[in-house]
């Protein structure tokens, strides 16, 4: 297609069914899929494939090998129109009767896969009993959040993350939801593990894998790096992962060392072969918060879904 002229898009030109339709093409990739999924044709489906495509000048969708796959642009796509769906749907459940039971609403949270695997199976069972019929969208973190993080806060219904300074801003809500605390993770068969004792002198000259730490420099916004920082250790890191779950992968079998979280740990497989060991000196306690928009406030939805969240909470164990 010939490249579209860019010029200003008004909101009162567009049909925002499109937006709907759009959302379920790039989730199913397939026109009757997203056809059947819409509860219209998939004739219907097909003439707004033609405006889409017309509009952004872009396939979108191109069939490889017998199936459709996203072209670049349409890649890029399918993060943004689920958070503008997600905020238009917000935006229009607001100020409505709210019944838990009946809502066909989604609900979007982000995190790091760390709280997640430890509120998920809590979180899950609450909302498939209280609100069958709903949907959770669980956004997993891919990197530090930075200052722009209140700015994210305002595109989802709430984030879990520990506290950091670039949350303390007007507008921003949060609420405790529960402590861990870090421990060191090395392969069971480490130095580490037969030592009588260590200190902060043995962890330093280790290589770290550490996660979610950018490759910026010192300090870290990164949790783990910034318990490091504080204990005046520079790791020398051989392996940056986008993950929590990822890290015991590239501890196994080797000299590396690791802050993880301990309630992560007793959930990893006995098969890992991997020993935990209490840091040498205290450290400062991991605490996750639920952060949203203050905007939500009085919003019964989300009241209902923050209650929710810090129930899932109230069910871990100590």
């Amino acid at each position: 297609m010939t490249p579209r002229q860019s010029r200003p898009t008004h909101l009162a030109n567009l049909d925002l069914n499109l937006l709907v339709t759009l959302r379920a093409l790039l989730r199913e990739r397939n026109v009757t899929r997203a056809a059947r999924n819409l509860g219209v044709t998939q004739p219907a489906v097909s003439a707004s494939l033609s405006r889409l495509r017309r509009h952004f000048a872009d396939e979108l969708l191109v069939r490889v090998q017998g199936a459709y796959v996203l072209t670049p642009l349409a890649a890029q796509l399918a993060g943004q129109v689920e958070t503008v769906c997600a905020a238009t749907e917000r935006l229009f459940a607001t100020g409505r009767a709210f019944d838990p039971a009946t809502t066909q609403r989604e609900f979007t949270l982000l995190m790091a896969d760390y709280p997640a695997t430890v509120l998920g199976p809590a979180l899950s069972r609450l909302f498939d009993r209280d609100a069958p019929h709903a949907a959770l969208h669980l956004q997993l973190v891919r990197e530090t959040l930075g200052s722009g993080a209140g700015d994210t806060i305002r595109l989802v219904d709430g984030l879990v993350s520990p506290s950091l300074g670039h949350f303390r801003t007007p507008g921003v809500g949060s609420v405790p939801l529960f402590r861990d605390r870090w421990v060191c993770l090395v392969s069971a068969g480490h130095p580490l593990c037969e030592a009588a004792a260590f200190g902060i002198e043995d962890l330093a000259r280790l290589p770290w894998v550490v996660p979610y730490h950018r490759d910026d420099g010192y300090p870290s916004a990164a949790p783990a790096t910034r318990q490091l920082t504080a204990l005046g250790i520079r790791p020398r890191i051989a392996v940056r992962v986008e993950s929590y779950r990822a890290v015991p992968d590239f501890i196994a079998g080797t000299r590396r060392v690791a802050l993880i979280p301990e309630r992560l740990t007793a959930r990893l497989p006995s098969a890992h072969g991997l020993r935990t060991l209490d840091c040498p000196v205290p450290l400062d306690s991991l605490e996750e918060h639920l952060w949203w928009d203050a905007g939500h406030d009085e919003d019964p939805a989300h009241s209902w879904l923050r209650e929710l969240v810090a129930r899932a909470a109230d069910s871990l164990e100590p």
